[in-house]
């Protein structure tokens, strides 16, 4: 006989999980006494929102469910931010929240909350536990649902009581996934459109893939001669070196790749939703019916045919059908060398810096990293105009080297860092933030301290919210509301921790100051003073 807590750490540690992320909180003792002197590391963050986002990296970078614990009401209200990354990303993600004694619920008790209609949106299964000796049943089921189709968060809620309660109940074995793989037959339909099309275009994306996935689909790009561009924050599915890699789908495309896609007449969309992002606004295919013809692979069968009807569909995981498709391809008859070398030139000449005002310019900044980053460097980074320079310059070359919500939420290139650089110590990990970005979530550099997650912290400081100040310039001009800031010296900030902190304010320095910080031993975070002028790429704020 142990408590719950026990039976429910027994249950994890039968998962495999070796790393949770939590905030503590009297909900939830039971299951801290539980870890207490268990083979999990339990990582301490300073804000919910923190922990639920380094659950998220961690199931994002690793395929294997990130687990974080947060305690009751508040606790819970901060974590779903996490939560919603997940659940658009695709990332297989577990949540833990404590919850009030079974005999005090609908009272409306301390911080009481129902969660199955709190979560029931934004996860792909929430659940409450009542019965002590049904924890490993409920964690069975959570790591199947979290794995399984497509991936996605869990939430499960632990009653107090319950969790301090007797039981003899003992684990159950790691979940057992379905594979995954499509049938030959739908093998051979794809590759039967991929060999007639003139001008094909494959779109790679979503869930459910791996390195040799990344490495399957270099090789069926090279067979078949096929062009290959990535969704949204997928730039990592494929080395962007690769003589068919033709750029990134997503925010801010390069209108030339743009082009590109109206103009193939058959496109594979590999794993992506082909959601509002990787289509521009639903304008790159025509809905309901697109003029390309579309394949479209994605483990939910319901995907396929929401918004664009499929010519053909299969319901499988991207990064198996792609390895079988590897596998099973031989060079077509089709010559499209010069179909694939046109979508090449395109990005090469995209990837050409175009400067922007300032002493501090971030296409040199992002220069710099490709020339000095190895290879298996990872870069994280949230939301902002900033990244803007990241997703144009930077060339990603080997796979999990990108984490980045596809969701669009500001605060995540902190705690994904600090998740990265724990799960991936050997690794060199940056992430890139803007000031406003890095504020949200600035608390967490303290976690990076606490733990030593040596990460370089890149922050783009141009004293404004500067996405929300482009768009006013667009609508509004010369009406400036609610977008500016004033900022701490960050550098200082860093020093406050007894970390590595540095101020750039010309370009020139940049390169030691990077040098200093991948060498100094602890987390450091590096303030780069932007002209606020210079609001992405190819927009620059006048008046």
């Amino acid at each position: 006989m142990r408590h719950g807590g026990n039976a429910l750490v027994e249950a994890l540690e039968a998962q495999g999980v070796t790393r949770v992320f939590c905030i503590p909180g009297e909900s939830y003792l039971a299951a801290l006494d539980g870890l207490h002197g268990s083979g999990i590391d339990v990582i301490v963050a300073r804000n919910e929102v923190g922990a639920s986002l380094m659950a998220e990296a961690h199931g994002k970078l690793t395929g294997k469910p990130g687990v974080a614990f947060v305690t009751r009401g508040p606790g819970a209200t901060n974590a779903s931010g996490g939560i919603h990354v997940a659940f658009q990303d695709s990332t297989p993600m577990i949540l833990f929240v404590g919850q009030v004694a079974r005999d005090q619920r609908d009272r409306e008790a301390f911080q009481e909350v129902d969660y199955r209609s709190m979560f029931a949106p934004l996860a792909k299964w929430v659940a409450e536990i009542d019965d002590v000796d049904r924890i490993p049943e409920y964690v069975s089921h959570a790591f199947h649902t979290a794995q399984s189709g497509r991936p996605g968060p869990v939430v499960l809620a632990l009653p107090e009581d319950m969790l301090s309660s007797a039981t003899e109940a003992g684990p159950v074995p790691a979940a057992v996934l379905p594979s995954g793989l499509a049938a030959e037959a739908d093998i051979s339909a794809v590759l039967d459109r991929l060999k007639a099309a003139e001008r094909p275009l494959v779109i790679a994306g979503g869930s459910g893939w791996s390195q040799e996935a990344a490495q399957a689909l270099g090789k069926l790009a090279e067979t078949l001669e096929l062009p290959v561009g990535t969704s949204f924050r997928s730039q990592d599915y494929l080395d962007n070196r690769h003589r068919c890699y033709v750029g990134d789908v997503g925010i801010g495309i390069n209108p030339a790749l743009a082009d590109y896609v109206r103009q193939a007449d058959t496109i594979l969309a590999l794993g992506p939703r082909l959601g509002e992002i990787t289509t521009s606004g639903y304008t790159l295919l025509t809905p309901p019916v697109p003029d390309q013809a579309l394949v479209h692979v994605h483990p939910d069968p319901s995907e396929p045919g929401r918004v664009y009807l499929p010519s053909l569909s299969v319901a499988a995981s991207a990064g198996k059908v792609v390895q079988q498709l590897a596998a099973a391809a031989t060079a077509s008859k089709n010559n499209r060398a010069d179909w694939v070398k046109r979508g090449r030139a395109a990005y090469e000449s995209w990837q050409v810096p175009q400067d922007t005002p300032g002493a501090v310019r971030m296409e040199r900044v992002i220069g710099h990293l490709n020339e000095v980053l190895p290879d298996d460097a990872i870069v994280t980074n949230g939301a902002g105009n900033y990244a803007a320079w990241l997703h144009r310059y930077y060339r990603y070359r080997g796979w999990r080297t990108q984490l980045a919500p596809t969701s669009g939420t500001m605060g995540y290139g902190l705690p994904a860092a600090i998740a990265a650089k724990l799960a991936m110590p050997e690794r060199d990990v940056i992430c890139l933030a803007g000031d406003g970005c890095f504020q949200m979530v600035s608390q967490e550099f303290g976690t990076a301290c606490q733990y030593g997650a040596n990460i370089v912290v890149l922050i783009s400081n141009n004293g404004m919210y500067g996405t929300i100040r482009m768009h006013q310039q667009r609508n509004y001009p010369k009406r400036p509301s609610g977008t500016d800031m004033v900022n701490p010296d960050f550098s200082a900030l860093a020093r406050a921790y007894g970390a590595f902190g540095a101020t750039v304010e010309h370009g020139d320095a940049f390169p030691d100051a990077l040098a200093e910080a991948r060498r100094a031993g602890t987390p450091a975070i590096i303030n780069l003073k932007v002209d606020p002028r210079a609001l992405s790429p190819r927009l620059v704020l006048e008046g």
